[in-house]
């Protein structure tokens, strides 16, 4: 079986040569997803918790469009500027992913493409 990539126009197109998600068999892999305007392609102004929130609606439709939720959401892979947002972040994912609780890493990085302050990824199984 060869692996299928997933596109939505409820998330934004991706800013590279990469698909928003690739489902192989019953395993979909989301690509990072930053706190982009479907609509526009801007970053969402407010800083991390808007970021968060549209960041995290992105993953939501990406999945949606395979079919699955945020229940079949496995692992993440969370990425922030600064850690200091830690908190705050956490917060928001528990609102947003409930009742789901995926493995999770979530490390600072220097820099996020667009200048985001706040990224995410993750696997699904559906």
């Amino acid at each position: 079986m060869h692996p299928t990539p997933i596109q939505t126009h409820s998330a934004p197109a991706a800013v590279g040569p990469y698909s928003q998600a690739m489902q192989s068999g019953n395993l979909l892999f989301c690509s990072g997803q930053i706190g982009l305007d479907p609509a526009t392609g801007l970053l969402v102004p407010g800083g991390i918790e808007t970021e968060t929130r549209q960041a995290l609606e992105n993953l939501k439709a990406v999945i949606r469009a395979a079919g699955g939720s945020t229940t079949d959401i496995i692992k993440t892979s969370v990425y922030l500027t600064d850690m200091a947002d830690f908190a705050t972040v956490n917060a928001i994912y528990a609102e947003m992913l409930a009742p789901a609780k995926p493995a999770r890493a979530c490390v600072a990085v220097a820099a996020l493409p667009k200048g985001a302050c706040f990224e995410i990824e993750a696997i699904a199984q559906l």
